[in-house]
């Protein structure tokens, strides 16, 4: 009974965070509301029995991802202006799009059906004495490994993918020619400097430094207050 009504708890908590990350205006509260989405989902897994994927989910998500994306998000200079007017402008797109997808979904789990031994087919066999953490890793690393490769693989196309989308050509910028610098001859002269050497001896002199102003004297003369 006490773990039904956790687990009711957690997911609508959950489900509530997921909808304040697409709706909030603010993209900083989006960051935070998925953090909170990141907690009830390892309370969840918690519940299931995962508690190893409970702790990834807190260590590497909310610990690394989420406050990357919160640093990134505080660190951009968004201009929210161009974003609602992008927004206003592509509404109708986006609302006939998101209808035609959401017809799809309306299809597809109309004609769901489950297996009848669905029940079993999600149960996973494991060995005895051995724990959630050795079976996830057999699972992953010994069965699905290809599949395994090819979500790394997915993943680092979509890094490249952002990088190339966010990439700017500053024309003020200076960029690094890597085969000038490895094939230029006679333009790095080396010398014998000895211990403790300073500046001066090797020639450099460091520019003068102008002498701060000399603070006004202020005369006192003899007499009462005026």
């Amino acid at each position: 009974m006490i773990a039904a009504i956790a687990f009711y708890l957690f997911a609508a908590v959950l489900i509530a965070s997921a909808v304040m990350v697409v709706t909030s205006r603010n993209p900083v509260h989006s960051v935070l509301f998925l953090i909170l989405a990141f907690f009830n989902a390892a309370a969840l897994f918690l519940l299931a029995g995962a508690e190893f994927l409970a702790m990834i989910l807190v260590i590497v998500y909310v610990g690394a991802v989420a406050v990357l994306f919160l640093f990134v998000v505080m660190m951009l200079d968004v201009d929210f202006s161009a974003i609602r007017e992008g927004f206003q402008r592509y509404a109708p797109i986006g609302g006939a799009v998101g209808l035609v997808l959401f017809a799809e979904l309306i299809f597809v789990f109309g004609s769901w059906t489950f297996a009848e031994d669905a029940a079993g087919l999600r149960l996973n066999p494991m060995e005895p004495g051995a724990d959630n953490t050795r079976e996830i890793g057999r699972i992953l690393y010994t069965d699905h490994v290809w599949l395994f490769q090819l979500s790394g693989l997915i993943l680092l196309v979509a890094m490249i993918g952002a990088i190339v989308l966010t990439l700017r050509n500053k024309p003020v910028a200076k960029r690094q020619d890597i085969s000038k610098q490895v094939n230029r001859m006679g333009s790095v002269n080396l010398r014998q400097v000895r211990s403790g050497a300073g500046l001066a001896e090797l020639g450099i002199e460091r520019p003068p430094v102008d002498a701060p102003p000399e603070p006004k004297r202020v005369e006192h003369h003899g007499g009462g207050h005026h």
